[in-house]
């Protein structure tokens, strides 16, 4: 009983880590293997080496009307403090 658990434990050391070798990286794959950055194509390759763009693979952001709307649309990395009616009352 004791021999079969020391040849385990030392069969597990032995033994590389599966988590290391689930990720496919470039160095770990055959030469030819590019992984990219996850990124859609927006056309395709042409015989000649050139590039087309295809207008329905391109990103289209709609953008409501914001004429008339009280809030900006960013917010600053440094904000200005503003006293409000409910700040002082939470101080007193």
């Amino acid at each position: 009983m004791p021999l079969g658990l020391i040849l385990g434990l030392a069969r597990a050391a032995r033994r590389k880590r599966t988590s290391s070798l689930d990720i496919l990286s470039s160095k770990r794959a055959p030469r030819n293997y590019y992984k990219g950055k996850n990124c859609k194509p927006t056309g395709f390759h042409t015989r000649k080496g050139g590039y087309v763009v295809v207008q329905e693979k391109l990103p289209n952001y709609v953008v409501p009307d914001l004429t008339g709307f009280k809030l900006k649309p960013y917010v600053s990395q440094c904000p200005i403090e503003v006293k409000t009616a409910e700040a002082t009352d939470a101080t007193e």
